[in-house]
């Protein structure tokens, strides 16, 4: 018997790191008015900023519905797998419960394993992977499952956005932290504790923000995996990461784009910074 993980496509995994770790990824939604398209299957992060850029009103999102994990567990749990099913923060989304209906329909017929992160974005994703890697090397569930809670409580994350109006439009934090995001033209870090999005703090300008970005990862000494993901500015997401590079040598650094869904609540310029500790 095997177990087989799945996640959902806010943990913003890379499509070939996915595919080359067998990885499951069910896609929530992104709706431009009458139109939705299913995150990195009918629109990926390229043609989602461009669309976001021209729209003249948000995109709104959704959860998968509880169907769309049902059909991913049945069918990954023919040869007899269980399942553990890994996800963004029940706070921010309603795709852990989706998954839950999911589990609970096929209770006694099919073992799915939920794990609700408390995190977003390439955190949830570098959780899947290690549990991917686990499952590789053989480990049998409980111990997968030790090594998620585990990586869970030593992963990390820190996003600069350009403003906070996408956030609060979206209803992920309180408009008193927008127009306090707002104000000088100041450049928001935002983090997620307790499942919530949170702002941390607030730099004068975007060039002092990623060097708060470097500071931030740098103050891991013991940084097993780091994450750094960027909504429409490659270059200072690439510069980033191989300043990091240097100062981490040996340790896996990707570097991703955020996805559709994540992209709709922080905007584009963001960048971001996920650690996940030894």
């Amino acid at each position: 018997m095997s177990l087989k993980i799945v996640t959902d496509s806010t943990a913003d995994l890379p499509p070939e790191l996915a595919q080359e770790m067998d990885i499951t990824v069910v896609p929530l939604t992104v709706q431009f008015r009458e139109k939705s398209y299913r995150d990195g299957i009918e629109i990926n992060s390229e043609e989602f900023f461009v669309r976001l850029a021209q729209s003249a009103s948000l995109p709104t999102t959704a959860q998968p519905p509880a169907a769309a994990f049902q059909e991913v567990y049945e069918r990954l749990s023919q040869d007899g797998s269980e399942i553990l099913s890994i996800h963004i923060s029940g706070k921010l989304s309603g795709t852990m419960n989706s998954a839950r209906l999911a589990a609970q329909d096929l209770e006694g017929k099919v073992q799915v394993h939920l794990v609700d992160s408390g995190l977003a974005s390439m955190s949830v994703g570098m959780v899947s992977l290690e549990a991917a890697r686990a499952v590789k090397r053989g480990a049998q569930t409980t111990e997968v499952l030790d090594i998620v809670s585990h990586a869970l409580a030593k992963s990390h994350l820190l996003i600069c956005v350009d403003t906070l109006e996408y956030l609060q439009r979206g209803g992920r934090i309180g408009r008193a932290s927008a127009f306090l995001g707002s104000i000088l033209s100041v450049k928001p870090l935002i983090t997620v504790k307790d499942g919530e999005v949170r702002p941390l703090e607030r730099v004068r300008t975007r060039s002092r923000a990623i060097e708060r970005l470097f500071d931030w990862a740098a103050s891991f000494k013991d940084a097993a995996e780091i994450a750094v993901m960027y909504a429409t500015t490659p270059a200072d997401a690439k510069i980033l990461a191989d300043r990091l590079a240097e100062l981490f040598p040996g340790v896996t650094i990707h570097l991703a784009r955020i996805g559709p869904v994540i992209g709709t609540h922080i905007g584009p310029g963001a960048v971001g910074v996920m650690v996940r500790e030894k």
